[in-house]
């Protein structure tokens, strides 16, 4: 493909943007090319921003990570990471199918068991959690993973008030990581499987967790055959429960075509940004889909064979909590245009402000942007020269840009059009959202495309 960007010594105001479309799921194609006029209509009546849910693409996610895992000789309990988004109906797809959850707080947890998830099937995460998040935990048979030897002996005293045993996960720093602020060092944990065999009536260890950043299947296979070897040992020690290896998430998802992507990093530079803004870090958006990504995970080979093989020849099952990947194209967010400054004849670009805010749709809590471009609608009008703008929130922040980015649009930019940015469940949409200025948090609408004339939608809430 050409590049459409701007050779060296070209002055600013002739500038092109790059063009990075983002991929669609046909229910996305087939909501934006067929139901426009819906779509318009519940941004204009629920207010801007307004986040689309879509748990029909959520549930095949499920599917076709199940089946991976399985591919590859991998016993794995799927656990959705609730941080990843906040809407109910993702919880409640994540029950009809048996799917667990991973929760990191008492609200959290509740919303969970509210919408259908037993208690056995949702397991506890985050560092030094709270007397009342063990609490719950204990109550309806939680698993919980413990960062530290005195979060072990907290739980063990609220099992021991409870009268129940808390399942507990020992949670480890990997080789490979061993300065992470998360989980027990190698002494640590040495201390913490004795203690629980001390503990045995009111804990019941049943395995051991970690937790890496990033998306290296290598890194992620290597950490997961050591604590493999850490369940070996607890049962030498006298606890046979210890059968459970938790890989925790890191599963990519892929936004746009992986050559477009190559093509946007050569060229990238500050010129692309408004303010000619520097960002030195990127969600990998050209990476592999994360079903190729738990296959090489399962497959990787450690001890003369897979991961997967290890993992069975021991007797050891693994949990996963995918939270982006099960979201991969499972929603969308929109935005009405409120303004357009053409600023185009003294800095080559607009700036077009929409209803909302950045804290709706952003990327900015990485300190990143979101590269993907976003959706003009409606789409109708003729294509003419191309528009170069990013896109502004409508708060009183300089720093507020849901795209700081330029982007190319086919036309120009006018007052009342819509913005749709496409496949921004996972993170993007509310993780970092905020009622600033009073304003209130945007509302979220569940579509189901089915086999229907008319895609049936209603507010997310349990």
């Amino acid at each position: 493909m050409p590049s459409p960007n701007r050779g060296p010594g070209t002055p600013l105001a002739g500038a092109r943007p790059f063009t990075l479309t983002a991929l669609r799921h046909p229910v996305v194609s087939a909501l934006l090319e067929d139901h426009r006029a819906l779509l318009g209509s519940l941004l204009d009546g629920l207010g801007s921003p307004l986040h689309v849910v879509l748990p029909e693409i959520f549930e095949g996610n499920v599917a076709q990570l199940r089946q991976a895992f399985t591919d590859a000789g991998a016993d794995v309990d799927l656990l959705f990471a609730k941080k990843a988004n906040k809407a109910d109906c993702y919880v409640r797809s994540a029950a009809a199918l048996g799917v667990g959850i991973d929760v990191a707080s008492a609200p959290e947890l509740v919303k969970a068991l509210a919408g259908g998830v037993p208690g056995h099937r949702i397991g506890i995460s985050g560092p030094e959690k709270d007397d009342t998040l063990h609490a719950l935990a204990v109550q309806h048979g939680c698993l919980v993973a413990v960062d530290s030897l005195g979060e072990l002996r907290r739980l063990a005293g609220t099992a021991r008030r409870a009268r129940r045993p808390a399942r507990v996960l020992l949670r480890c720093r990997a080789g490979n990581r061993p300065s992470s602020r998360f989980g027990l060092a190698a002494a640590e944990r040495d201390a913490a499987v004795g203690l629980c065999a001390e503990l045995a009536g009111h804990v019941d260890l049943h395995g051991f967790s970690f937790h890496l950043d990033g998306y290296c299947a290598t890194e992620r296979a290597l950490a997961a055959s050591e604590m493999i070897d850490h369940c070996l040992d607890a049962r030498r020690r006298g606890l046979p429960s210890a059968a459970l290896v938790d890989i925790g998430g890191g599963l990519p998802v892929r936004y746009v075509d992986p050559h477009l992507w190559r093509e946007f990093l050569e060229q990238n530079g500050p010129d692309q940004y408004h303010q000619a803004r520097e960002f030195k870090d990127f969600y990998p958006y050209g990476g592999q889909p994360a079903a190729r990504a738990a296959r090489a995970i399962m497959s990787h080979p450690v001890g003369g064979g897979s991961l997967a093989a290890k993992a069975a020849r021991n007797g050891v099952r693994f949990v996963a909590e995918p939270g982006r990947a099960l979201l991969d194209q499972a929603g969308f967010t929109m935005y009405r245009v409120q303004q357009v400054d053409d600023r185009r004849p003294s800095d080559g670009y607009a700036i077009v402000t929409v209803a909302g805010s950045s804290f709706s749709m952003s990327e900015q809590w990485f300190g990143s942007d979101y590269l993907p471009d976003p959706v003009l609608l409606p789409a109708g009008r003729t294509p003419g020269e191309v528009f170069p703008a990013c896109v502004a929130g409508s708060t009183c922040l300089e720093a507020d840009l849901v795209t700081w980015r330029k982007i190319g649009f086919p036309r120009p930019v006018r007052r009342g059009d819509h913005l749709v940015y496409l496949n921004t469940a996972g993170y993007q949409m509310d993780s970092n959202e905020s009622p600033f200025h009073d304003a209130p948090l945007p509302r979220k609408v569940v579509l189901r495309l089915g086999s229907e004339d008319s895609p049936r939608w209603r507010l997310d809430g349990i």
